[in-house]
């Protein structure tokens, strides 16, 4: 019997506009903006709706903005179809900040609750680093054991670690700003086909977020948080978690530790998985469960017309 995979996006899907359609369409969606925007005490959903595009950017911003626009999708798929994510999901998996909005729809975080984490984490991640100091690259084409040879001869420049490993062929490196620069020369002169720094306003996963994750650990023992109805495959562990105690220590880790999504999209086929669902603002999931799985079932919600098409 197949089975089913919610997907939540991360950082970088976010858009001027996200949120706005579905929620005009959908009283159950336009709930979870009003809701979110009492929890922050301000109207984060002007922003997602009219930026300006830099503001949205912010990362105490594009955080939480991405988790309500996933789940004003979700709970407008609820209401449409009358059944609950556990009804319909298997399993849940998020793209870094995506996995704290899988563990909300399954059960594991009230909204509200989630909105503030995510706004604190946003905050203590920008802080954790000035701004220049850090940077992010992707090196497409590139495997993680080349990876890891770019990387070993760059960190006598300084911290340099691999932040995502995407999809086959596209890593995503991170760390102080001279070592990631000087692992783009590395990568150029080994040949590689294409490597673009990235427009981050800090460096995401690695051991540089290390004051992020000391105040997320804080945070989050403090967060009501319950065992989760859904199992949610964690982006540091690429194991599937229920147990509350075990994904509060997955999101501590994943501030500082490496995001597998690749594995994480093998080990959902390997489980049984052939229908992808991709929630939210963008498509950036989907692209890269293309490359990971060929035969994969995706459709990405993000309009009730996607909702009216594929479901």
């Amino acid at each position: 019997m197949s089975k089913t995979a919610f997907l939540f996006p991360g950082q970088g899907s976010q858009t001027v506009g996200m949120g706005v359609d579905i929620a005009s369409e959908s009283e159950a969606a336009a709930d979870v903006l009003l809701r979110i925007d009492n929890a922050l005490d301000e109207t984060l959903s002007l922003i997602m709706a009219d930026g300006p595009a830099d503001t949205l950017t912010l990362t105490q911003n594009a955080q939480p903005a991405l988790f309500a626009s996933s789940l004003g999708v979700l709970r407008a798929l609820e209401a449409h179809t009358g059944t609950s994510a556990s009804q319909i999901a298997d399993y849940v998996a998020g793209h870094s900040l995506g996995e704290y909005s899988a563990i909300c729809a399954a059960g594991g975080l009230e909204l509200d609750e989630t909105a503030r984490l995510l706004r604190l984490r946003g905050q203590s991640m920008q802080q954790a680093v000035p701004v220049g100091e850090g940077a992010m690259a992707a090196l497409l084409g590139a495997d993680i054991e080349q990876t890891d040879g770019f990387l070993e001869q760059a960190q006598q420049t300084g911290l340099v670690q691999i932040a995502n490993d995407n999809a086959p062929g596209q890593i995503v490196i991170s760390g102080a700003a001279p070592a990631v620069h000087k692992a783009m020369e590395i990568a150029k002169d080994a040949g590689l086909r294409r490597i673009v720094e990235l427009p981050v306003s800090a460096p995401f996963h690695c051991d540089l977020m290390a004051p992020a994750a000391d105040i997320m650990a804080q945070a989050l023992a403090e967060a009501k948080m319950t065992d989760t109805a859904i199992p949610v495959v964690c982006n540091v562990s690429v194991s599937p978690e229920t147990s509350a105690d075990r994904l509060r220590q997955n999101l501590v880790s994943q501030v500082t530790g490496r995001v597998r999504w690749r594995e994480t999209i093998e080990f959902l086929a390997e489980s049984g998985v052939t229908r992808f669902v991709e929630l939210g603002t963008g498509k950036v999931l989907s692209g890269l469960v293309k490359r990971c799985v060929k035969d994969a079932e995706i459709c990405s919600l993000e309009t009730m017309d996607d909702i009216n098409n594929h479901l």
